[in-house]
Order: C-alpha cells, then structure tokens, then sequence
C-alpha cells in the first residue's frame, strides 16, 4: 500500500534567513566606559592645559567627533598614543568623553560656558545644542547681554537670534543692569538705532536718552566723542516737550557739544508744529516711532454711510489677532467718497469727499502712535473732490480726478501733497476726466485704472462706501 504521507522526491526545502536586530547598544558602550575608566585596551591618553589626563580609545572617540576622526585618520596624531588638546579646560573634556561613552551630560551654570566652548571645538553638535538651549532657558535682564557676547563668540546663531530679541523686548530692565554699562560703542549704537526696541511711552520718558547719557558717563573720556552719533538714534522729538525742558535742554553733556544742541533745537521745533495742529510727517529716524516686533498691522475703516444712508463720522479698526472689530476716535466731520492714506506706517490722512450739501476740500490725519491718537486737521486741497482717486509715492500724496458739484462735472485736474514742505500743488492733469477711480502706484507711476461716466453716476450716487486702509497697530 502506497504511504500518503511521503514527501514528493521533487520538492524542496526553501533557505531560511532569520534577521535578528539588537534592541539597543547601550550594554556595548557601558562596557567601552568600564574599559575606559580603568584604561584598559586604551589607545590615546588626551592631556589639557590645565594637567588633566583622560584616557580613551581612537576608534570611540572618531565615531562620535568629526574633530577626533580627522585627527586620528588625517593628521600626525594618528600614529600618537598621547596627544595634548588645548584650549580645553580638563573638567569639561571630562564631561564630553564621558558623554560620547554614556550619551548622557549634566550641564550647570558653573559648567556651561567651558561646555560650549569645548563642544564647538570638537564638534559636537548635539552638546553645542544643549548648551545653547540651557542658556536660552536661562534669559534674564541680569545675563542677557553676556549671553548675546557668548553666542556671538561660538556662532551659535539661533541663540544669538533670541537673546538680542530678548534685549530688545525687556531693553527697559535691560539698562537698569550693570552689564549694560560694559557695552562696546558699536553694540550700543546697533542697539538704539533699531527700530524694535520696546520701550515706555517716549511721549513721558525717554528711556533710550537716559540710558545713552548713562552709558556715556560710565566712561566719559573714552565716550564722550561717540556722544553725537548716539544722540542721532535717540527719538527726541517724540518725548513730550515738558521732558525736553525739564531733562534735556540743560544737560551739562549736551550743551557741550554743537551737535547734539542741533538734535535738541529739532526736538523743540517739532513741538512747535505740532502746537499748530497741523500734521507733521515723520522724515528721519528720530521722527519715527518705535515698532517693537509686538506691533502687527490691523484694518481701518473711516466714513461712509450707514444703512439708512446717514453720513457717519465713525472711525473702526479690525484686529486679524482677535478677530474683531473695534471703535476708534470719531472723525472731525461726517464724510463719505474721500480719500484715505497711510504714511510711513503711522499716520492715516482723510482728505476730500463730502457730504449730502456739499463737497470738501479739508483734510484729516490721525496719528496711530499717540497714545490717545484723535483726528485734527491739516492742510487743505487745492480743489474740493469727492470720489476720486488716491496714491502714494515715498513722500508725496496724489489726488487725481473725482467729482465736484459746483463744476457738475467730473475732473481732470490732479494735485500732490508734498509731506516735507507741507504743501499741495497742482500737476498735469489727466487726458479725460474721471471719478470714481482705482488708482494704482508701480514703479513710482501713478496707473488709473477704473472709473464712470457722468451717465453712471445716477446708478451709484445712492451706494456709498467706507474707506479701508491697513496701519499698524501698538499694542
């Protein structure tokens, strides 16, 4: 009887393979420690400056440190059982051996700069990053500026980054310190001109000037001709004019030197225009606030005409943050169809439009920096106009075309504002008249590119919009 259950002579048995991975190699390394430690089948003995002698093995050490690989494959100590490493305190090379052999580090306030120091030398990026992340961690009005030397020093570079965004944001507790006076001339220089520092209102106190004079007089010879240059990034103009009589005027430092006087004089005179209520532009450095990186930009809707067609006076800015609306100051008068700009990020000028009776000519501006920012007039148009088109080119204001119902008739005149001399004048006007135009800018080129016929206008006369620009905003 034939046996069922025998193999067939033509099959065959398929090779196995069985793959078997070791879970974790740290039982390896704990026994290349206990080796180390007791300098058995050790290759290289390390000696630092300071005395210090570590053992280890070549071959350990190259695979953890670029430095250590090109050293014992490129270089003479190859073929060395002894090598001296410099610039290393013992204590800290201890540490990074023991890390390479254990993957664990302890880092201490007492130990982190020899850390850093050693880490960037042999490479090992990992500790390099430990280290920068404990001192981030470790930030403070007391260390920041040491901090800002240390990774300045070691090119770690995203440290850097945070701890001269830290300065920045708490320059105010910042100064109060001791390291502060150790600044050099070119770190305090860079430091005031930026435009991120936060800092208390400059309308009550000028904390960059006090902290400016302070430095100087920390030492007076050495910094006492570097004096002009500072005072041209302190923001003068913007303290409030009280400050100015009462703290700086009579500044023995200042009075001393022709230069800084200039910057006193120009502080003074930007009060006095302002006690005209008439909008003064910033121009330069010193007239221009302050934007910390807290500062974001927002939406402002000014005018127009409500649902039942009633002229409005409102003044709304929407927070992208929050999501939300919110009421600013109201407008001098009511208006709709003018023109609204932002200059220089800080100040929003509405000008022109009009109203059921009549069309205007008068222009408003509202200063967003002001603590208590309120709309006061400024200098009128030329030609009153209701919808028309607006621009913006560096320092100048255009007005091109719209309407005027004392010409009945649209126009094509076209005026500038220039925001240094405080003047509007006429330019060329345009080939048509237009109103109710999309007036683009390119390339320092005003482009119009919509507008209506007299014939339209019965069709829109009863929608009004409201004007939105996008400012920003001081949190």
């Amino acid at each position: 009887m034939q046996n069922t259950n025998q193999i067939p002579e033509n099959s065959r048995c398929e090779q196995a393979k069985y793959e078997y991975k070791k879970s974790s190699y740290s039982e390896i390394y704990e026994v290349l420690q206990s080796l180390r430690k007791d300098e058995i089948l050790c290759d290289i003995k390390l000696e630092t400056d300071d005395g210090g002698v570590i053992f280890g093995h070549k071959v350990v050490l190259a695979s953890a440190s670029p430095y250590f690989l090109a050293m014992f494959t490129n270089f003479s100590e190859k073929n060395q059982d002894q090598v001296a490493i410099g610039q290393l305190k013992s204590s800290a090379l201890q540490l990074l051996i023991d890390f390479v052999y254990s993957g664990k580090i302890s880092i201490t306030e007492q130990n982190v700069q020899d850390l850093l120091a050693a880490s960037n030398i042999l490479q090992l990026q990992e500790v390099k990053n430990a280290c920068c992340n404990f001192l981030q961690a470790q930030l403070c009005p007391t260390n920041v500026i040491g901090i800002i030397a240390i990774a300045d020093f070691h090119d770690c570079t995203k440290l850097l980054t945070s701890s001269e965004l830290y300065f920045k944001q708490h320059f105010s507790d910042v100064v109060e310190e001791e390291e502060f006076l150790s600044l050099s001339s070119e770190q305090i220089v860079k430091l005031i001109s930026s435009d991120e520092l936060t800092v208390p209102s400059e309308e009550k106190v000028c904390k960059i000037f006090e902290s400016v004079i302070r430095w100087v007089k920390h030492d007076l010879d050495s910094r006492k001709p570097i004096l002009p240059q500072l005072m041209e990034y302190v923001r003068l103009p913007l303290t409030s004019k009280n400050y100015i009589l009462k703290n700086v005027v009579d500044d023995p430092l200042l009075n001393n030197c022709f230069k800084c006087k200039d910057y006193v004089f120009e502080a003074l005179r930007y009060h006095l225009h302002k006690s005209d209520e008439l909008i003064t532009i910033p121009h330069n450095i010193r007239t221009k606030p302050r934007q910390p990186s807290g500062t974001y930009k927002v939406i402002l809707a000014v005018g127009g005409a409500g649902i039942n067609n009633e002229i409005l006076d409102s003044t709304e800015w929407y927070d992208p943050k929050l999501n939300q609306w919110h009421f600013g100051p109201k407008m001098i008068t009511s208006r709709y169809a003018g023109g609204l700009v932002v200059v220089n990020d800080n100040f929003a000028l509405y000008f022109g439009g009009g109203n059921y009776e009549s069309t205007f000519q008068s222009a408003d501006a509202l200063d967003v920096s002001s603590e208590s920012p309120k709309w006061r007039p400024t200098y009128e148009m030329l030609v009153k106009r209701q919808w028309f088109g607006v621009g913006v080119i560096n320092n100048y204001i255009y007005a091109v075309g719209g309407y005027n119902e004392s010409c009945e008739s649209c126009l094509n005149s076209a005026e500038v504002f220039d925001c240094r001399t405080q003047k509007w004048s006429r330019i060329s006007s345009m080939s048509s008249r237009r109103f109710c135009i999309g007036l683009g800018v390119m390339k320092n080129l005003l482009y119009a590119v919509k507008c209506l016929s007299l014939y339209d206008f019965k069709f829109v006369i009863g929608t009004f919009v409201i004007i939105v620009v996008v400012i920003n905003a001081y949190p």
